[in-house]
């Protein structure tokens, strides 16, 4: 039996190289492939464009959605969840849960009840007033959404309940700018 010498150069298998150029290519198209992949069912970057959701996200901050979230869990109350806008689907809506379907929406006096129950809403500015609202009862299937600046929203007050279907995903994190670097809460 015939031992092979590591190295004796004439024992060794040649391979044909690849070139450079193929290199780069294959290296190039796998790279797009898998940031497709990953912005098409993993995550996915958001520009919030008004102040419905001020203070907690400022007009021009970029945010990270996790589309994977909602595959694995149910949305929660006061998740920060971006969406397709029930009256134009070529729109994408942020806003925040605050009503899962059978429970009853109502605001009194600026403070939000569910079932009847007061909701403490930390997330909002201190003394912020808003209009008196309900009682609504949200379908099953649905959500009922409101922005943190409640004066200036266009929510589920004007525009009914969100229908599951429409969730793109959860906010998950400020990347920009630099000096917002913190956790979408």
């Amino acid at each position: 039996m015939e031992r092979l010498d590591p190295h004796n150069d004439e024992q060794k298998e040649t391979k044909p190289k690849k070139s450079v150029i193929r290199e780069m290519l294959e290296s190039v198209v796998i790279a797009v492939l898998l940031a497709a992949v990953i912005r098409l069912f993993i995550l996915e970057p958001f520009f919030i464009p008004s102040g419905s959701m001020e203070p907690n996200l400022m007009i021009g901050d970029r945010i990270i959605v996790s589309k994977i979230t909602y595959h694995l869990k149910e949305p929660q109350r006061g998740d920060i969840i971006v969406f397709k806008f029930p009256l134009d689907p070529s729109r994408n809506f942020v806003k925040r849960l605050i009503a899962k379907g059978g429970e009853t929406v109502e605001i009194k006096n600026s403070v939000l009840y569910i079932n009847n129950q007061p909701i403490e809403e930390n997330y909002l500015p201190k003394g912020l007033k808003f209009k008196d609202f309900g009682p609504e009862i949200v379908p099953e299937g649905h959500y009922f959404m409101m922005g943190d600046n409640r004066n200036n929203s266009d929510d589920s007050r004007v525009w009914g309940f969100l229908d599951k279907e429409l969730i793109i995903g959860k906010a998950e994190v400020i990347y920009w700018p630099l000096n917002r670097i913190s956790l979408a809460k």
